[in-house]
C-alpha cells in the first residue's frame, strides 16, 4: 500500500515519470542536435543604427523592471522570506547586468576596428590594449556574464526556496 504525503503528491505532480521523462529528455535532445543550426552565438550582433538602439531601449526598460520590482518586493515586506530576497538580489544583479551590458554596447561602437583582432564576433577575437581607455572599457564590460550568472543563480536558489517553503508548509496544514 502506497503511504504518501501531500507533499510527495505535490512533488510528483512536478516530475516526468521513470522512463517517459529519460525517453523525452533524449528525444529532445536528438532534435536539438540534428535541427539545430550550424552556428549559434551567444552574443547577438545588431546591424547600425535602428538594430542597437532597439537592443539598448530593451536593456534601459529591462533595466526599470528589474528596478521597480526590487523595490516593489522591499516595500511589501516580501524580503523578511530567504527566497524572495534571493529574488530581489537576482533583480537587482539583473539591474547591473543590463547596465554593463548597455555601457559596452555604447562602447562598443565607438572603439575602432582595428583595435580587435580575429573574426568579429568569433572566439578568436582579441583586443589589442594601448592605454586607450575605451578599449580597456570595452574588455572589462564584455565579461558581463560575471554579473548575469551570480543574478540567474540566485532566481534560481529563490524560486527553489519559495517551493521547498511551500512544501513545508502544505506537509504542515495536512
Amino acid at each position: 500500500m502506497l503511504n504518501m504525503t501531500r507533499a510527495d503528491s505535490l512533488r510528483n505532480q512536478w516530475t516526468i515519470p521513470g522512463s517517459f521523462g529519460s525517453g523525452a529528455i533524449a528525444l529532445i535532445t536528438g532534435f536539438v542536435v540534428f535541427l539545430a543550426p550550424d552556428t549559434a552565438w551567444a552574443l547577438q550582433s545588431h546591424g547600425p543604427p535602428e538594430g542597437l538602439y532597439a537592443h539598448q531601449m530593451a536593456h534601459i526598460l529591462l533595466a526599470i523592471s528589474m528596478a521597480v520590482l526590487a523595490y516593489w518586493l522591499e516595500i511589501n515586506s516580501y524580503t523578511k522570506e530567504r527566497g524572495w530576497r534571493l529574488i530581489q538580489l537576482s533583480f537587482l544583479l539583473f539591474l547591473l547586468w543590463n547596465l554593463v551590458a548597455f555601457s559596452g554596447h555604447f562602447v562598443e561602437i565607438r572603439i575602432t576596428p582595428d583595435l580587435i583582432e580575429g573574426q568579429r564576433g568569433g572566439w578568436d577575437q582579441r583586443i589589442i590594449i594601448e592605454g586607450d581607455f575605451l578599449t580597456l572599457a570595452y574588455y572589462f564590460l564584455k565579461l558581463d556574464h560575471l554579473v548575469a550568472v551570480p543574478a540567474i543563480l540566485c532566481l534560481f536558489l529563490g524560486i527553489r526556496n519559495l517551493y521547498k517553503q511551500t512544501l513545508i508548509k502544505v506537509v504542515r496544514d495536512k
